[in-house]
């Protein structure tokens, strides 16, 4: 295998890490944030579970996060406005970034 073969290679497998750890901190930031929306809510813990993967879910409907945001501001209503929600959600990355480092 020639070296530039292996800098492919290397390249590659930073590559793929980079972005499975990007999706689990995306993915993390968007449970975090429905947990946030389901206590706001009023929701019981099983509620709140169940909430939260169905925000984690909403993030694939298109790219980026907007989708996220749009739901959970729909859904709270006059309890958060878009914007608190895009601020929470900041934070949540913040956090799951965090979580994710020290291996939670």
């Amino acid at each position: 295998m020639t070296s530039l073969e292996l800098r492919r290679k290397a390249f590659e497998h930073s590559y793929a890490c980079d972005a499975e750890m990007q999706f689990r901190v995306e993915a993390r930031a968007n449970k975090l944030l429905g947990l946030w929306a389901a206590e706001l809510l009023e929701k019981t813990p099983l509620e709140a579970s169940h909430y939260a993967n169905d925000v984690v879910r909403s993030d694939f409907e298109e790219p980026g996060h907007e989708d996220v945001v749009r739901k959970v501001a729909g859904d709270l209503g006059r309890r958060a406005s878009a914007e608190d929600v895009r601020v929470m959600r900041n934070a949540c990355v913040e956090t799951a970034k965090t979580q994710i480092a020290v291996g939670r």
